[in-house]
C-alpha cells in the first residue's frame, strides 16, 4: 500500500500530466485533472490505490473554490445585471431543479403501472440531483468565451449572468441537501433548524464580520508581513469553514462567507493574488478524486443510462435556456447561443453531488452513472463551441440576417476609405492610436466587440463599428484589402494568432502590428506573420529607465539615444524610415532611411542566400525578410531567396539605390 507522501506525488504528477496536455490542446485544465483522475483510479489502472487521505485534502478544494466566489461577489455589477441574474439565472436554476423532481415522479408513476413499485428516488433525491444538474461549469465556458472574445458580446452578457446566479444559488443547496438528508419524520424540523441556523449565522457575520475583518486585516498589514497576512488568509478561511460545520451546516458555506466579508475591503484584490495558488491546486486535487470515483464497469454496464442522462439533460438544459432567453427579451440568434454554452454540467455540480451521496441521497449504483454523463457533457462543450455558428445559422434564419446587417454596418462606414488603418480592440491603447492617427490625418477604422464602447464612441464621432477582429467576414467588411496596416491592439495571443492567420491567407501584403504584455510571443506572432510586435512591459520599462537616467544626472540628450539604441535592437522598424517626397532636404539626406524592395518573379539574386547578395559591402543592412506568404523572417545569411520576397533594407539614400539595383538585376 502506497504512503501518502507517494499517493501525493502520484496525483501532483497526474495532474502536471494533465494540464501540461490540456494546455497544448487547449483546453480547460479542468478536464484534463478529470481525465487522469479517471485514468489513474481505482476503476482504471488503479495505480492510486487507498485515496482517502489525498481526497480529505481534495475537501479544502471546495473550501478554497467557495472562497474565492465569495470573494469575486460583487454587489454593484450583481445590480447592474440584476435582470439576468435574478430573472434568466433564477428561472433556470428553479425550472431545471423543477424539471427533476416532475421528471422523477413520472418516472416513478411509470414504473408502478407496470408493476415495479419501489424504482425510482424520493422527492429529495430528486431536488438534490436537479440542483447539480442546474449547474454549469463556469471553468470550462469562461475559458472558452475568452478565446472567442465573447465575454462582452450580446449572448456573453447573458451567459455570464446565469453563471454568477449559480454560484450564488450554490448557498442555500448547501444548506438544504444536508437537510434533506434527514429521515422523513424529522424532515421539516430539519429544514427549519438548518434555515434559522444558517440565517443566524449569516447576520452575526455580515452584520458586524466586515468591520471586524477590515480591522483585523489592517492590524496584520501593519506587522509588514506576507508570511503572516497569507497564514491569516488560511485561519479565516478554514477558522470560518469550521464554524458553519460546527453549526451543522457546511463547509463550503463558510469559506463562501470568508470571501463576501474579504471582498468588501480594501485587501480584496491582494487576497486574491495570494489565495490563487492554493485554491487552483487545491482544486485540481479535487476534480481528480472526482475522476477516480468513476467505475468503467458500472458505466460499461449501464451505457443506455449513462447516454440517456448525457444527451437528456444537455438538451433540456439547451432548450430551456433558449426558451427564457427570448421570453427575457434575446434575439433568437443570441437566445441558441446562449442555451448551448449552458447546457453542459458545472464543477459546482460536483460538489452537490458529492454532498447529496455523503447524506445518502443518490444510491451507490447511480454514482458513477452520474458522475460519467456529467463528465461527459463537459467534454463535448469545446466541440458544442467549435460548430455553434453552424448550429445557430441552421436553427436561426434570423442571425444570419443580423450578421449581414453588422457587415453591412462595418462595410457602409469603410467603403469610401482606403490606404486606412484597421484597429482590432477600441480600449485605451485602441483610443490612443485612434487620437494619433487623427492628428496625423490618416483615416482608420477600429473594430470592438463591447458594445456600450462602440455606441458612446461612435456618438463621440469616431470612427469605430461592433464587429469581431477575428472573423473574416469583420476584416474583409472593414477594407482589408484596400488598407495600409493592421494593428492588433488589445494583448490576447490565441486572437492575435487567428487574425494573423487570416491576413497571412487573404490579404498577405499587409503589414501587422501586435501588442503584447511581454516579449515571450514574439517569435511565436512574428513567425505567424506579424510585421512588428510591441511588447508593454519593455516599452514600459524602457520609459522607466529614462526616467531614472534623468534623474540621477545622465543627459538627456545621452537618455533619448541610450533608450532609442535599446529600441533599434528591439524594433526593426525604428532603425530608420521609409522614404517620403518631404525627405530630401541637404540634413535629411545624411540619416539612415528604411526601403522595401520585392524581388521580381524573375531576378538574378532568386535561389541565392541573403549572403551571398553581400548587401553589407555597399553600407546596407537588412532589418527583415517578408516572404511571399506573409511570414515575417528575422535575417539570416543562409536563407534563400525567392519571388515576392521583400527585403526591408536599412542605409543612406546612396547605398540604398545600389543595393536596390543589384536586388532587381535580372538574369
Amino acid at each position: 500500500m502506497a504512503s501518502s507522501l507517494e499517493l501525493t506525488l502520484l496525483y501532483l504528477v497526474a495532474a502536471v500530466g494533465g494540464v501540461v496536455l490540456c494546455r497544448l490542446s487547449r483546453l480547460p485544465p479542468i478536464l484534463g485533472y478529470l481525465a487522469v483522475g479517471i485514468l489513474i483510479g481505482p476503476h482504471a489502472m488503479a495505480v492510486s490505490g487507498d485515496s482517502a487521505g489525498v481526497a480529505h485534502l481534495a475537501e479544502f478544494g471546495i473550501v478554497f473554490l467557495m472562497f474565492v466566489i465569495g470573494l469575486e461577489f460583487n454587489l454593484p455589477k450583481l445590480r447592474s445585471m440584476k435582470k439576468l441574474v435574478f430573472g434568466l439565472g433564477l428561472s433556470q436554476v428553479v425550472l431545471t431543479t423543477l424539471a427533476a423532481v416532475v421528471g422523477n415522479a413520472l418516472l416513478t408513476w411509470a414504473f408502478a403501472l407496470v408493476g415495479r413499485h419501489g424504482v425510482g428516488l424520493g422527492w429529495q433525491s430528486a431536488v438534490a440531483l436537479g440542483g447539480a444538474l442546474a449547474m454549469s461549469s463556469t471553468a470550462i465556458v469562461v475559458k472558452l468565451m475568452a478565446d472567442r472574445l465573447e465575454l462582452e458580446s450580446e449572448h456573453g452578457r447573458r451567459v455570464m449572468g446565469v453563471l454568477l446566479f449559480q454560484d450564488l444559488a450554490v448557498v442555500p443547496l448547501l444548506v438544504l441537501i444536508p437537510a434533506l438528508g434527514s429521515s422523513p419524520e424529522a424532515l421539516l424540523g430539519a429544514l427549519a433548524i438548518a434555515m434559522v441556523k444558517a440565517a443566524a449565522l449569516l447576520t452575526v457575520l455580515l452584520v458586524g464580520g466586515q468591520r471586524v475583518m477590515r480591522w483585523w486585516l489592517t492590524l496584520v498589514v501593519r506587522r509588514k508581513s506576507e508570511e503572516l497576512f497569507v497564514l491569516n488568509l488560511l485561519l479565516v478561511t478554514l477558522g470560518l469553514a469550521w464554524l458553519t460545520e460546527l453549526a451543522g451546516l457546511s463547509l463550503a458555506l463558510g469559506a463562501f462567507i470568508a470571501g463576501m466579508l474579504i471582498a468588501e475591503t480594501e485587501f480584496k484584490h491582494q487576497v486574491e493574488t495570494d489565495i490563487r495558488p492554493f485554491h487552483d491546486v487545491l482544486l485540481g486535487l479535487f476534480f481528480i478524486t472526482v475522476g477516480m470515483k468513476l467505475d468503467a464497469g458500472s458505466v460499461l454496464a449501464n451505457w443506455p443510462l449513462v447516454l440517456a442522462m448525457t444527451v437528456l439533460p444537455v438538451l433540456f438544459k439547451f432548450a430551456l435556456v433558449t426558451a427564457l432567453a427570448r421570453v427575457w427579451g434575446a434575439a433568437p440568434g443570441t437566445a441558441i447561443r446562449t442555451g448551448l454554452y449552458l447546457a453542459q454540467a458545472g464543477e459546482f455540480g460536483f460538489v452537490l453531488l458529492a454532498l447529496a451521496t455523503e447524506r445518502g441521497l443518490l444510491p451507490e449504483s447511480l454514482q458513477s452513472p452520474v458522475l460519467a454523463s456529467m463528465v461527459l457533457s463537459m467534454l463535448l462543450t469545446p466541440i458544442i463551441f467549435m460548430y455553434s455558428n453552424r448550429i445557430v445559422m441552421r436553427l436561426s434564419s434570423s442571425d444570419w440576417l443580423l450578421q449581414s446587417v453588422a457587415m453591412t454596418t462595418i462595410a457602409k462606414r469603410a467603403i469610401n476609405t482606403e490606404a486606412h488603418v484597421i484597429i482590432c480592440g477600441f480600449g485605451r491603447s485602441g483610443q490612443n492610436l485612434a487620437r494619433l492617427l487623427e492628428l496625423a490625418k490618416i483615416p482608420y477604422i477600429a473594430l470592438d466587440l463591447d458594445p456600450d464602447r462602440v455606441r458612446q464612441a461612435a456618438a463621440a464621432g469616431q470612427s469605430v463599428v461592433f464587429g469581431d477582429a477575428a472573423r473574416l467576414q469583420s476584416l474583409v467588411a472593414a477594407g482589408m484589402a484596400r488598407a495600409n496596416a493592421l494593428v492588433i491592439s488589445y494583448h490576447d495571443t490565441p486572437s492575435a494568432l487567428k487574425i494573423l492567420d487570416l491576413v497571412r491567407n487573404h490579404a498577405p501584403k499587409l503589414p501587422v502590428i501586435v501588442r503584447t504584455i511581454d516579449d515571450s510571443d514574439i517569435e511565436r506572432l512574428r513567425g505567424a506573420g506579424a510585421t512588428e510586435v510591441v511588447p508593454e512591459a519593455i516599452e514600459g520599462s524602457l520609459m522607466l529607465a529614462s526616467h531614472a537616467l534623468a534623474l540621477v544626472g545622465v543627459p538627456m540628450r545621452r537618455v533619448l539615444r541610450l533608450v532609442q539604441d535599446q529600441r533599434n535592437a528591439r524594433y526593426g522598424l525604428l532603425r530608420g524610415y521609409f522614404h517620403g517626397a518631404d525627405d530630401d532636404t541637404a540634413d535629411e539626406l545624411q540619416h539612415a532611411r528604411l526601403l522595401s524592395v520585392t524581388l521580381p518573379p524573375e531576378g538574378a539574386s532568386l535561389g541565392r542566400t541573403l549572403g551571398e547578395q553581400a548587401l553589407p559591402d555597399v553600407g546596407v543592412s537588412v532589418v527583415s525578410l517578408r516572404r511571399a506568404s506573409s511570414a515575417v523572417l528575422q535575417p539570416d545569411d543562409s536563407l534563400l531567396l525567392a519571388a515576392g520576397d521583400t527585403l526591408v533594407l536599412s542605409g543612406l539614400p546612396e547605398p540604398l539605390a545600389l543595393a536596390e539595383e543589384k536586388l532587381l538585376r535580372s538574369n
